[in-house]
């Protein structure tokens, strides 16, 4: 699951204008939301949202907290973001 729409009314954005910026249907981007993403779509996303890529994926907790590091949503070990 994504925070994709978290972000998008955080930012005051629909997902219509993001289609629109991503030259996409808004029921393609609907149905990426929702389901399966290819890795380049969620980095085209995250640019357009101008969040980093783990932001699109992270709980709100861990980006309110943004300290550099995350858990997995699968085993629940951290996981430590480094900025480049």
């Amino acid at each position: 699951m994504t925070r994709i729409k978290e972000i998008l009314k955080e930012k005051g954005i629909t997902v219509q204008e993001l289609a629109d910026m991503l030259e996409i249907s808004r029921q393609a981007l609907s149905k990426q939301i929702q389901g399966k993403m290819l890795v380049e779509t969620a980095q085209r996303i995250a640019s357009k949202l101008d969040v980093p890529l783990w932001q699109l994926f992270a709980s709100p907790k861990d980006v309110n907290g943004a300290s550099g590091v995350i858990s997995c949503p699968h085993c629940g070990k951290p996981i430590t973001i480094k900025a480049e």
